[in-house]
């Protein structure tokens, strides 16, 4: 099991997140997010408002993704 932070994954706070895959981790963080967004959660929605400008270019989403998978997979095990 590896753990990263909301921060780490794009959000804007240290809400820590455990699984054993990136794929779980980024649901967490997805579910996470949705929550902050019902809440209107200022710091949150201004972390979602930069995904969303990142989500125009072309691949740089993509490109986020694989390295964000590449960071989670260098962490160690907890």
């Amino acid at each position: 099991m590896k753990t990263m932070n909301c921060k780490q994954l794009g959000g804007a706070c240290g809400l820590e997140f455990n699984a054993d895959s990136f794929d779980e981790i980024a649901l967490m963080s997805r579910e996470h997010g949705m929550e902050m967004f019902q809440k209107k959660d200022e710091a949150h929605l201004l972390a979602m408002n930069e995904m969303q400008e990142l989500m125009q270019e072309k691949d740089a989403i993509k490109e986020w993704i694989e390295n964000k998978k590449k960071e989670f997979d260098a962490l160690p095990e907890n």
